[in-house]
């Protein structure tokens, strides 16, 4: 009778671990759509805003942050306006950000804006997410020296180690998501 109940356990277990399988992959593709459509916009690679998305809000398009930050990719407010402003869309509030769709296109423009700002780098990649992370001021801290152009040297400049983790786990999830190392 003992193995019985082993067994059992291990039928339950394995159970939960496929309803928690299906669980994540239906949170983590409801929104593939408006990803698709911000990232094919705004010229940035879907499975980097997907990325973020994890990072930021676990895909929680309620979520709000501490400082003021709002839906799937945490957009700040002077964020939100910058890309409804650019985008004409009039009478724009940051609230709005709740909605996936606004808040993918919003974040994706912001996104692509930061990626842009680095062309010097040998990988822009780490220097958009800590501006995103850490705000534009610390990545002109972080950038003396070789910390320029050089990618790992930026990386080893960043006084945050919030901001260290930050860019670690988007990088890895979104290289990880392409096959890449």
């Amino acid at each position: 009778m003992r193995w019985a109940r082993w067994i059992v356990l291990v039928l339950v277990v394995a159970a939960n671990g496929s309803a928690l399988a299906v669980w994540r992959h239906r949170t983590e593709h409801r929104f593939d759509r408006p990803i698709q459509e911000a990232a094919r916009r705004y010229g940035v690679p879907a499975e980097l805003v997907r990325a973020v998305i994890w990072q930021e809000s676990r895909f929680d398009p309620d979520a709000r942050g501490s400082a003021g930050e709002l839906g799937l990719m945490q957009l700040m407010e002077d964020a939100a306006l910058e890309w409804a402003a650019a985008s004409q869309v009039s009478g724009f509030v940051h609230a709005q950000a709740l909605d996936p769709v606004t808040n993918t296109l919003a974040g994706s423009y912001y996104l692509a804006k930061l990626l842009r700002r680095y062309p010097q780098a040998d990988d822009p990649l780490p220097y958009a997410l800590a501006d995103y992370n850490a705000g534009r001021g610390n990545v002109l801290r972080w950038m003396k020296g070789p910390a320029a152009t050089n990618s790992a040297a930026f990386r080893d400049a960043i006084t945050f180690p919030g901001t260290r983790r930050y860019i670690q786990a988007i990088t890895g999830r979104y290289r990880g998501s392409l096959g890449s190392p």
